[in-house]
This record gives structure tokens, C-alpha cells and sequence, in this order.
């Protein structure tokens, strides 16, 4: 016959117990929500408009990881209509629009990358931290600058296009005293100056350019 005392103890016990898997399933809930977003680069725009441009972008790269990994397949990034918009959840409250869809860009890379890594993967993600110190400038060393699959051709004429039309507004801007954001330029939006379908993928060749484009006009602005 169990007394009131052990009655309590085992009550007690069950309590701590239940409180503690809760904690726990709370604590993993919340690791899984911030996936560390302070590695990610910060590239400017309001808190909101980063953080949830870097959740919604993984968690559709996540999702698209995870389905061509059961498909035993692994596409381009470019391949993906949600990666080509990346507007997903964005509104024009949170801020520039092409900030926006540069920070999920990268996140969607990184979740759609945890769930189906390539053997080919060899990129630095945290090389943003400090692209822009002097130790690490790149300038037209194209050997130094990301290679996100494509013809040797079309990386080359991308960054090449970029990096000069970005040197020069980053130099115009310097001699006014102005730094201006990189959507302000029409040609860093289109981002498809000598471009041609020969070359190949388009949105390809625009992400090279605007890579270009904004290394160029940060040299530029820094005097180089």
C-alpha cells in the first residue's frame, strides 16, 4: 500500500521528468529555428529583413535537398524557380528587395547543400566575414572568386563584366562622397551586360556578374 508521502515523491519525480523533455524539445526547437544565422554574412538591411530572408531561403533549400537526395540527384541552384525569384515570405516592409533575395540565396545554398551534399562542395561560407579586408581583396584574380559551375567562358565574361562596371560606379561614387546600395544600379539588377545564350545558363551568369559587380565597386569606393 503506497503512503501520501511516496505518492508525492513519485508525482514529483514524473513532474521533474516532464519538465525536463519539455525543455528539451523547446531547446531543440529553437536550435533548429536559429541555425546559427550570426555565420552567415551581413550584407546590411534591417535585422527582420535578414533573418527572415535567411529562414525562408533554407528552409526551401532544406526541402529541395531533401527531395533530390531521395531522388539520388544533385541539381544546380539556379535550376530551382524559388532560388531564380527568392522572394519567398518577403515583403516591402522589411526593406531592398534585392537584399533580400541575395540573403536567401545564400541560405537556400546552405540548407539544400546540409541536405545533399556533393562531393564537389567546396566552398567557404564564412569568407564573407572578411572579403573586403586588404589581405583578402581579390580584385580581378578570378581564381580567388567562387565557382558555381558553368562554362570557364561564361564565369570569365560574367566577372570580368561585373567587377569593371562595378570598379567604375564604386570610383564615381568615392569622388561624391556617396556609398550607395548595389540594387540602386539598373546594370548590378540586370546584371546581364555581355551576356549571350551561347555562353549558357542565365541566372548563372548573373550571379557571377553581381559577385563581380560588388567586389569591383567596393575596390572602387576604397580607392583601388
Amino acid at each position: 500500500m503506497r503512503t501520501k508521502g511516496s505518492s508525492n515523491r513519485i508525482a514529483a519525480i514524473i513532474f521533474v521528468l516532464s519538465l525536463v523533455s519539455g525543455l528539451g524539445i523547446v531547446a531543440n526547437g529553437q536550435d533548429r529555428r536559429n541555425r546559427r544565422w550570426d555565420g552567415y554574412p551581413n550584407w546590411g538591411g534591417s535585422y527582420e529583413l535578414r533573418q527572415t530572408a535567411l529562414n525562408a531561403g533554407f528552409n526551401e533549400g532544406s526541402k529541395q535537398g531533401r527531395d533530390d537526395r531521395a531522388r539520388n540527384r544533385h541539381a544546380s541552384y539556379s535550376s530551382f524557380s524559388a532560388y531564380q525569384k527568392a522572394t519567398s515570405d518577403y515583403s516591402s516592409k522589411l526593406g531592398d528587395r534585392e537584399l533580400y533575395r541575395r540573403y536567401y540565396r545564400r541560405a537556400f545554398e546552405s540548407g539544400y547543400d546540409t541536405e545533399n551534399p556533393s562531393q564537389f562542395q567546396s566552398v567557404d561560407r564564412n569568407r564573407d566575414n572578411d572579403r573586403n579586408s586588404d589581405n583578402n581583396r581579390r580584385g580581378r584574380n578570378w581564381d580567388r572568386y567562387d565557382n558555381y559551375g558553368g562554362s570557364y567562358q561564361l564565369r570569365q565574361t560574367a566577372l570580368n563584366a561585373g567587377y569593371n562596371e562595378g570598379i567604375k560606379q564604386g570610383r564615381n561614387d568615392r569622388k561624391r562622397g556617396r556609398q550607395r546600395s548595389y540594387s540602386e544600379f539598373s546594370s548590378y539588377q540586370k546584371a546581364t551586360t555581355d551576356y549571350s545564350s551561347k555562353l549558357g545558363d542565365r541566372e548563372l551568369y548573373r550571379r557571377y556578374y553581381r559577385e563581380g559587380f560588388e567586389n569591383g565597386y567596393q575596390d572602387g569606393w576604397n580607392g583601388y
